[in-house]
């Protein structure tokens, strides 16, 4: 016969010695006692008679809930007579196992089934955060950040779960309320070295958000920005200033509107020829390399300052030598009169330069955003870059290029610096890299012509363009990221690449776990090795004729990958005159008269719109304009050129061609 709960008051229950739990948990303690205090003890208590002492038992299962009791009946929540269901058992002999089976196979509670039971007590009984918090003893951050991972992408929910990624990780993907994006990013790490990485992940689901202190959100304000559309990630614990706006391109869209405004504002006010926006809170290296900053002209000082000057020189000896003997809160409020003399000093000893009206006519200025959120004005100005001679093609500021700048002159064609050409081989053998990469086949018969024709060599050569070690090669452009569509289908093959064998083992383990993968996958790894090999060849040198070889045994569609911008192309051309140049192979003189009262940085703008086809130009111009690419980036000779080259070869020196005279 099965033996029933008997009702026993708390004040004849007392612990076991026998009880096997000596080690407890504060704050694990009180969340039970918040529990117990509202819903009472649900579970009964395991006892053993007291011998001698009727009706007292010697709890061996549930100590943790009778000393809660206790605690509450101390506090008044419960009565001194609170009775607790006791089982009784008959042969105390089994005291110390049934206390070891009571706490040695209690299982916590897996965190996605807590995520749910939250949410579903929440729905179901119409409760709060709040008071689910009170009922188990929790802080309401704690329930809020349950609920929220109960919120979390399916794919992520799940592998919480499934034990398939940790409760930290879990975290780290609910940072951000946005499900769409936990879910690529999710997808997009899972099987990757930082699939484990809260920082990484954290960092990958802020990218293009901003918190509410950010001065781009200052500049633009929380309105605007909602009113446009944009969506702000709150919770209890958020504020102003500490929220996230996970919209980054409606956000990037209004700076660029609101800078536009106060830099032509500020243009017209100060008189300065040209002012840039620039989106960000200082001026990079990057965005000046090319220009020469403004000096002013530093005024004489007055008779004025030089007598304040001799006046600070006499008080700063005077606090100086009273700092020496100066009680502790004296000597805090010298130090403090001595840096704002100094301060002072050097205000009057270097006045600020004074610009010239023809200076400022003159000059480039940047606008920035300020950390308060306002547009200001960079403090350095810089002299506009100098129009090229069109009548001689010189440059007077030729001389004054940095290391690494020089002009690059070729004759009947636009100059290039070294940095450009640099920029533009890399594109150009990016371009191939990507077709490589995406042809397999292509890839095997390249890669094994690379290794035999190399081992063939008696001496090394750079003809080739490559290095088959599939290390990726050196460049001269540090940090260089070009941003155009082949990187970003680069982006694209690599992340589809099969890893799981690089997590395997040792070096073995990790060729089996390779020779394993499908013939797809190998093959795959294959052409990616090979490609990113490819060196970049600056035009004119070793190895140029045979990256053009490649793309056009590839078949590229150069125009259809890249498109010339200002960013990366027509800023960087030396000249006006040479913009309008190419605005002259399209459409003629007619086409590049229109634009030739333009400035250089406005004439880029437009001219990056006439050959991305964005402008409303005669359809046979615009269709020529979106064909055209730049000589240095074709990977065969237009027409023209080759028929000019084939009839200078063909052409007849002087004289050798005359039939001889009769005598």
């Amino acid at each position: 016969m099965t033996q029933l709960p008997i009702l026993v008051p708390a004040a004849n229950l007392a612990k076991s010695p026998s009880n096997v739990r000596t080690v407890s948990d504060p704050i694990a303690d009180a969340q039970l006692e918040a529990n117990i205090a509202v819903k009472g003890v649900r579970q009964n208590l395991i006892g053993v008679p007291v011998s001698r002492k009727k009706g007292h038992y010697r709890v061996i299962a549930g100590g943790r809930r009778l000393d809660a009791v206790y605690r509450l009946i101390e506090k008044g929540v419960f009565d001194a007579d609170y009775q607790l269901a006791v089982l009784v058992l008959g042969n105390a002999k089994d005291a110390i196992e049934t206390s070891l089976e009571e706490n040695f196979f209690n299982l916590t509670m897996n965190p996605a089934d807590t995520c749910r039971a939250f949410q579903d007590i929440i729905e179901s009984e119409g409760k709060t955060p709040e008071d689910v918090a009170k009922r188990f003893g929790l802080t309401e951050r704690f329930v809020r950040s349950r609920l929220r991972l109960a919120d979390l992408a399916d794919p992520i929910f799940e592998a919480l779960r499934n034990g398939e990624i940790t409760l930290n990780v879990a975290v780290a993907y609910a940072s951000s309320s946005d499900r769409t994006r936990q879910a690529e990013t999710f997808e997009q790490l899972k099987d990757g070295y930082y699939r484990a990485n809260v920082n990484e992940i954290r960092r990958q689901l802020a990218e293009d958000t901003y918190v509410g202190n950010d001065p781009k959100a200052l500049l633009v304000g929380r309105a605007a920005y909602i009113e446009a559309g944009g969506r702000v990630d709150l919770d209890l614990f958020t504020d102003a200033t500490t929220e996230r706006w996970i919209d980054g391109d409606i956000l990037n869209r209004l700076v660029a509107d609101k800078m536009a405004a106060a830099a032509e504002t500020m243009r017209e006010h100060e008189g300065f020829a040209e002012v840039r926006v620039l989106p960000s809170t200082h001026v990079t290296y990057n965005d000046t390399w090319d220009l020469r900053p403004l000096k002013g002209e530093t005024p004489s000082l007055t008779d004025e300052q030089q007598a304040r000057l001799k006046e600070i020189e006499v008080e700063l000896e005077a606090a100086n030598e009273a700092y020496e003997d100066a009680a502790e809160d004296d000597a805090a409020e010298l130090a403090n009169r001595v840096e704002t003399l100094e301060a002072e000093y050097r205000a009057i000893e270097k006045p600020v330069p004074v610009l010239t009206d023809e200076q400022k006519a003159g000059a480039l200025a940047y606008v920035v955003i300020g950390h308060d959120g306002q547009p200001r004005l960079h403090e350095q100005l810089y002299v506009v870059p100098a129009e090229e001679d069109e009548a001689d093609g010189t440059d007077d500021d030729a001389d004054n290029d940095e290391v690494g700048e020089d002009v690059v002159i070729t004759s009947g064609k636009p100059s290039y610096s070294q940095r450009l050409s640099q920029e533009l081989a890399e594109m150009k053998s990016e371009l191939v890299r990507v077709h490589v990469a995406s042809d397999p086949g292509f890839a095997l018969d390249l890669g094994t012509f690379w290794m035999a024709d190399k081992a063939m060599r008696k001496y090394g050569g750079t003809d080739l363009a490559t290095e088959l070690k599939a290390d990726k090669p050196w460049s001269a452009l540090i940090g260089f990221q070009s941003g155009t569509r082949a990187a970003e289908e680069w982006g694209k093959i690599d992340d589809a690449l099969d890893r799981s064998w690089t997590e395997v083992g040792d070096a073995c383990a990790r060729y089996d776990a390779f020779c394993a993968l499908p013939d797809e996958a190998r093959a795959a790894w294959l052409a990616w090795a090979i490609a990113r090999t490819l060196h970049a060849v600056v035009a004119g040198r070793d190895g140029e004729d045979f990256i053009d070889h490649l793309g056009t045994k590839l078949e590229i569609d150069l125009a259809a990958w890249w498109r010339p911008t200002a960013n990366n192309y027509f800023d960087r051309l030396s000249s006006k005159a040479a913009i309008l140049a190419h605005l002259e192979e399209i459409g003629g003189k007619e086409l590049s008269s229109r634009y030739g009262a333009s400035k250089k940085h406005d004439l880029a703008t437009s001219a990056e719109k006439i050959f991305a086809g964005s402008v409303p130009i005669e359809a046979e111009l615009r269709e020529a304009a979106l064909a055209w690419v730049p000589d240095v980036m074709r990977f065969t000779q237009p027409d023209a050129q080759i028929e000019a080259e084939l009839a200078n070869d063909l052409a007849v020196p002087d004289g050798e061609g005359d039939l001889p005279q009769a005598a």
